[in-house]
């Protein structure tokens, strides 16, 4: 039942992308951006309504005494936000800051529905501690309970705190209590008021796809207008292809005062799924490549094989934060091997979200990514320079 439930909801999602993106004509299509036009339109003034009551205090906002970084984008989806969250996660600890990554833990496991109904019948507020995906250690949860980004910077940060609740205030206190921790990095936090403070905003532009189709959610991808880029304290370009400059005039014209830092997604090593048996990027040269992969922006990955020198014989998408069955790792496996295939590639995100399977006719590998920074690192340094100096 729950897997028939997750299938329908990424075919509506899947649905409305396509509606979102003008892929899918006619009139029906036409008619319904109509209406989600309609809609963007209350959101943008509820969006205004909320940030006015916290600006004149109705809604209060909580400061915790210690350092916050809350790093997040204006779009939803494919900006490329974990590997940046790691490597401030990774240069600070490399500073000697005790972090903490505080993560709402996007489509991991619910808590049991009877208790979130008792809570809000009884009025009572949530006492259940976060949960603790790293204890700074030891890897303590699996994918599916943590959320796969969560799990995935866990996996790659051994000694960084990594804790999931939709309440950062409550986490961050349970960082600061249980763990001493004194930053607190949070992982898609730039919409999240709640927790201010010592607090700088970090906020990530996708090179490609600045602002999406410009329409605000549920009308396009936009969360924010871009005239909010006014509260970022450092502004990372991602995916940059070195042409930036009419992206830098326009952002000037919100933010003209932010450090503005250029990055790209630099290919580490290839990695055995099931293994854990590393390979270098050589890997892929001259060799006939099937993709798998349930991301954002799967077209982006696979043309990343391409360039690393792979013959792409097949692939297969999935919507965003998909969590694989075994029939479709066996399925993947059948039609890579009938395009004459001689190895899989997926991404580390999908990886945590693949069951264990008996049959491997063919090596399964992801590819380990990582931030590489390509203008402003001066920038970046500062931005670190004032966390850990102030």
């Amino acid at each position: 039942m729950r897997e028939q439930l997750r299938l329908w909801t990424e075919t509506i999602e899947t649905f409305v992308l396509e509606v979102i993106s003008e892929e899918r004509r006619g009139t029906g299509a036409a008619l319904m951006r109509a209406f989600l036009f309609t809609l963007s339109k209350l959101y943008q003034i509820g969006k205004k309504a909320r940030r006015f009551l916290y600006n004149v205090r109705i809604l209060r906002d909580s400061t915790l005494g210690v350092q916050v970084i809350a790093i997040g984008n204006l779009t939803w989806g494919g900006t490329g936000k974990t590997p940046v969250v790691e490597k401030f996660a990774r240069e600070l600890r490399n500073q000697g800051r005790n972090v903490a990554i505080l993560s709402r833990g996007y489509r991991s496991k619910p808590p049991p529905l009877h208790k979130k109904l008792l809570d809000k019948i009884l009025f009572r507020e949530d006492t259940t501690p976060p949960r603790i995906v790293s204890d700074g250690k030891s890897l303590l949860l699996d994918s599916e309970t943590a959320g796969d980004e969560p799990y995935m910077l866990a996996s790659n940060l051994k000694d960084v705190i990594v804790l999931v609740d939709k309440d950062r205030v409550k986490s961050g206190r349970y960082a600061i209590e249980k763990f001493g921790c004194d930053t607190l990095l949070l992982d898609d936090g730039f919409q999240y008021w709640k927790l201010a403070g010592r607090r700088q905003d970090v906020v990530l532009i996708d090179c490609q796809q600045p602002f999406g189709n410009e329409h605000l959610e549920p009308r396009g991808s936009l969360r924010e207008p871009p005239s909010h880029l006014a509260r970022a304290s450092v502004i990372f370009i991602t995916k940059s292809d070195g042409r930036t400059e009419d992206l830098r005039k326009r952002i000037a014209q919100h933010n003209s005062t932010a450090g503005i830092i250029e990055c790209i997604h630099s290919p580490l090593y290839f990695e055995d799924v099931f293994t854990g048996q590393r390979a270098d990027l050589d890997l892929l040269k001259g060799r006939k490549v099937a993709s798998l992969s349930g991301i954002a922006q799967n077209e982006s990955f696979e043309q990343s094989l391409v360039k690393l020198g792979a013959e792409l014989v097949y692939s297969k998408r999935f919507a965003d934060h998909h969590r694989f069955t075994q029939q479709e790792i066996l399925n993947a496996i059948n039609r890579s091997k009938k395009r004459q295939a001689e190895i899989i590639i997926t991404t580390q995100k999908d990886a945590v979200r693949f069951p264990k399977i008996d049959r491997r006719d063919l090596p399964f590998y992801f590819m380990r990514v990582e931030i590489k920074i390509v203008s402003g690192a001066e920038d970046f340094r500062d931005c670190v320079r004032k966390i850990c100096f102030r």
